[in-house]
């Protein structure tokens, strides 16, 4: 079991930036590709990015190329998803997940955090 928290949400204007975080409570988390996702007001959940256990291997959704970059610190089981140039549109509830593999179906992800607000304000 890998338990996810995500931190480092709120609310800023359009252009600005922010980092989430994805803290895992187990040493495991390091064999998992983590994903994020998100849910905007009246939408179905979408992929955002992925990242394999490693690191070495990224994957963004075109919505958010060029302007997102998710990365991993293993050695502090934390996962981030660097957002810049935000959009009114980014507005959403942001979740990382867990997967044994680099995916952008969220069905392949076992473990999910219970997701942080993000809003961008025109």
């Amino acid at each position: 079991q890998v338990q996810l928290v995500e931190s480092g949400g709120g609310l800023v204007q359009a252009g600005g930036s922010l980092r989430l975080s994805c803290a895992a409570s187990r040493r495991t988390f390091s064999s998992y590709a983590v994903g994020w996702f998100r849910q905007g007001p009246g939408k179905e959940r979408e992929f955002v990015s992925a990242i394999n256990w490693s690191g070495s291997s990224t994957y963004y959704a075109d919505s958010v190329k060029g302007r997102f970059t998710i990365s991993r610190d293993n050695a502090k089981n934390t996962a981030y998803l660097q957002m810049n140039s935000l959009k009114p549109e980014d507005t959403a509830v942001y979740y990382c997940a867990a997967s044994p593999t680099k995916t952008v179906y969220d069905r392949a992800y076992n473990y999910w955090g219970q997701g942080t607000q993000v809003t961008v304000s025109s």
